[in-house]
């Protein structure tokens, strides 16, 4: 068929409301019916239990299992039809490439679905440098060298920040919602239907909090730059998740003390803010020095390399944030504790402007996909292949 031919062959499609695959859509659909024929990697990950429930993969069923895909690589190796074989088997890659689509697919507003393709580690690192400018010039023409150096709400009012954080914080969710809705809406069909139960709904949660599919089917661990299996990529991921997760309940019980029992900040140890902040802080220091490591010495073959810098940008926003807050903490009554400031509060800015269109979504559409899985899999099979 010639490019023509198929152009107008895609413009009747979308005439009529039918599915276009995209390339990589195609593809995965492709290599999907040689890994349901083969099935060694049944026990491998959740992709492939769920894959043996379909015949055929529509594009809810392809964003579906793309999204269930943690990229483990462990598939790669075994397999059998992995180049240089003809068949070319790489669900990895594939699984990546078709990821990369789904965040522009669902991303809201649509127009700024591009933005994923273009997140890259320049542009996050000269976004927070350039914020972080802004707000050092505004310290210095207010006169921030007069401020106490032991508060940095004497250099930056608290009702200043949150005016200027909690808009743009507020937009990430609001985007990131109304993207995974949308993404909700069209998978669930494809996975059976049914509601979600309670077991189900523990059940993703264990998946989810144990990131137990960068175990590898065996526990053993992932491959990341060869045949060896390692816990590297599980123990970093869990070191950047929950080090985050303790930040943000830092800055949750910080609220709670400032509008509540109104004790403002700066706070101490042992106060709880503090020990959850720098316990934090440090954690997420260390799993994203390791996943950049890891990321850098990925085989070429485990992923999509045209998402690599979008990757390492996020890397670097959550790395600069964790090493600003620790070196902010450690700078309270030191004259540098403006610039520290200045330079934290940018990272975190721009964190939060990119959080949509960054690999933040990446998380929030497997969790879906993990959910779904978990419902899938509680229902008998539609053609009595799969079992879970």
């Amino acid at each position: 068929m010639t490019s023509l031919q198929q152009l107008t062959q895609d413009a009747k499609a979308l005439a009529n409301g039918e599915w276009v695959p995209s390339a990589a859509e195609s593809e995965t659909a492709r290599q999907l019916q040689i890994c349901n024929a083969c099935r060694y990697c049944e026990g491998f990950c959740a992709v492939f239990p769920a894959m043996t429930r379909r015949l055929s993969f529509a594009q809810a069923d392809i964003h579906f299992l793309a999204n269930l895909c943690h990229n483990c690589g462990a598939c790669l190796h075994a397999c059998q039809y992995a180049p240089p074989h003809d068949f070319a088997v790489n669900i990895p890659k594939v699984m990546a490439q078709v990821r990369g689509q789904t965040y522009v697919h669902y991303a809201w507003p649509a127009p700024l679905g591009k933005l994923y393709q273009r997140n890259g580690l320049t542009l996050s690192l000269a976004l927070a440098a350039g914020l972080a400018l802004f707000l050092w010039l505004a310290q210095q023409r207010v006169g921030a060298s007069t401020a106490s150096l032991d508060n940095f709400y004497s250099v930056f009012p608290h009702n200043l920040l949150v005016s200027l954080f909690a808009p743009v914080f507020l937009f990430a969710v609001l985007a990131l919602a109304l993207g995974v809705r949308r993404f909700w809406q069209d998978i669930t069909p494809a996975t059976s239907g049914a509601p979600v139960s309670a077991p189900a709904a523990t059940e993703a949660t264990h998946d989810v909090l144990r990131l137990k599919y960068l175990g590898g089917g065996h526990g053993e661990g992932c491959n990341n730059e060869d045949d060896a299996f390692s816990l590297a990529r599980q123990r970093a991921h869990h070191l950047t998740f929950y080090g985050f997760m303790l930040c943000f309940a830092a800055t949750s019980v910080a609220t709670l003390y400032h509008y509540a029992f109104n004790l403002p900040a700066p706070y101490d140890l042992p106060s709880l803010p503090k020990l959850l902040g720098v316990t934090g802080g440090v954690s997420l220091l260390l799993g994203t020095a390791s996943l950049f490591k890891l990321k850098l010495q990925r085989h070429p073959e485990q992923g999509d390399d045209a998402q690599k810098p979008m990757d390492l940008g996020f890397i670097a926003l959550l790395f600069l944030i964790s090493l600003s807050g620790l070196a902010l903490w450690l700078a309270r009554g030191h004259g540098s504790m403006p610039t520290w400031l200045a330079v934290h509060l940018g990272a975190v800015m721009a964190l939060f402007a990119t959080l949509p269109y960054n690999k933040f979504a990446h998380g929030i559409f497997r969790t879906a996909s993990l959910l779904r899985h978990a419902v899938e899999k509680r229902q008998p099979s539609p053609i009595g292949l799969g079992s879970d």
